[in-house]
C-alpha cells in the first residue's frame, strides 16, 4: 500500500507541475509599454511595464516594471542603471523577484544600417529562490530602409542569457519585427520572437507575438 500511496502521490505531483509549466512549441503574447522622459541632452529616465499570457495565449501569467536611468557617454556609448519588480505565476500562486541592473548600449552606423549591442548585468532576487545573477547580451540589426509616412521599418535582433554562477548559457531570444512612427514621439513595435530555454540539460522553445509601445516625453 505505501508503495501505492508513493505512486499516486508521484503522478499528482507530476502533474502539478506539468499544469504549471509551457509545453514545448507554446504560443504566448507579450504587450510591453515604455515611456522615456528627456532630462537634458545627455540623461533620461526610462519607465516599463510589460504583460504576458502564455498557454496558447489564453493564461495571463506575467507582470514587471521596470523604472532606469541612462546617460549618453558618448553618442555612440549609453550607460545606465534600472530595477525591475515581477509579479510571476508559478504552481497556481504569483512569485515576486526584485531585479536590479547595469546597462552598457553600444551603437555604430553604417551604410545607413544601424547596429546596437545592449549589455547588461542583472541580479535575480526571487522570492522562495536562491538569488543568483546574470549577463544578457542583446544585438539589434536595421537596416537602411523605410516605408510609407508611417516610417515602417524592419529589423532583427538576437538575445543570450549566460547564468553567472554556473557560467552557461540557459536562454536565447531571436526576434524580426517591424516598427513604426504612429506620431511624433510615439512609436510602436510589432514583432515575433523564439524564446529558446535550457531546463535540466532539455532545451524547449516559446513561440511570442509581440507589440511594443514607446512614448517619449
Amino acid at each position: 500500500m505505501k508503495i501505492v500511496r508513493n505512486a499516486i502521490f508521484l503522478m499528482v505531483l507530476l502533474q502539478a507541475t506539468a499544469a504549471w509549466s509551457w509545453d514545448d512549441g507554446d504560443l504566448q503574447i507579450w504587450h510591453t509599454e515604455q515611456q522615456e522622459f528627456k532630462i537634458n541632452d545627455a540623461s533620461r529616465i526610462t519607465l516599463e511595464e510589460e504583460f504576458r499570457w502564455g498557454d496558447d495565449a489564453s493564461d495571463f501569467y506575467y507582470h514587471h516594471y521596470d523604472a532606469g536611468y541612462l546617460y549618453s557617454i558618448h553618442k555612440n556609448v549609453d550607460a545606465g542603471i534600472a530595477v525591475r519588480k515581477i509579479f510571476e505565476e508559478k504552481r497556481r500562486e504569483f512569485k515576486e523577484e526584485t531585479r536590479p541592473a547595469l546597462h552598457l548600449i553600444l551603437k555604430v552606423s553604417a551604410a545607413g544600417w544601424k547596429f546596437e549591442d545592449r549589455n547588461r548585468i542583472e541580479h535575480r532576487f526571487v522570492e522562495s529562490s536562491k538569488d543568483y545573477g546574470r549577463y544578457r547580451n542583446k544585438i539589434t540589426i536595421r537596416p537602411p530602409v523605410q516605408w510609407s509616412r508611417f516610417k515602417l521599418q524592419p529589423f532583427a535582433a538576437d538575445e543570450i542569457f549566460i547564468d553567472l554562477d554556473k557560467a552557461n548559457l540557459s536562454r536565447n531570444r531571436l526576434s524580426s519585427g517591424i516598427t513604426a512612427t504612429i506620431a511624433k514621439n510615439v512609436k510602436a513595435e510589432a514583432y515575433y520572437l523564439l524564446q529558446s530555454t535550457k531546463s535540466s540539460g532539455v532545451w524547449s522553445d516559446l513561440n511570442v507575438l509581440g507589440l511594443k509601445l514607446k512614448v517619449n516625453f
